[in-house]
């Protein structure tokens, strides 16, 4: 069966909290070196047979928030 990797961030104009926490959480543990961290989700699907519009319709109706988040997703091996 096909399997698809969906990948869902936050869109670039939204502040980040939780990836503020992690910058702020690696600079204590010494990685000073991090600018900046975002956290997205992956999410991975396995489907009967791969269809593009199939699952852009699914993250349109669900795995993702298209009002605050982006989406990007690929046909896995």
């Amino acid at each position: 069966m096909p399997k698809v990797r969906v990948y869902v961030t936050l869109k670039p104009s939204l502040l980040d909290s939780a990836g503020r926490t992690v910058r702020d959480s690696l600079d204590k543990l010494g990685f000073h070196e991090v600018a900046s961290v975002r956290v997205g989700k992956l999410i991975e699907l396995e489907v009967e047979q791969f269809s593009e519009g199939r699952v852009k319709e699914m993250c349109d109706k669900l795995l993702a928030n298209p009002v605050i988040e982006n989406y990007r997703f690929e046909e896995a091996e």
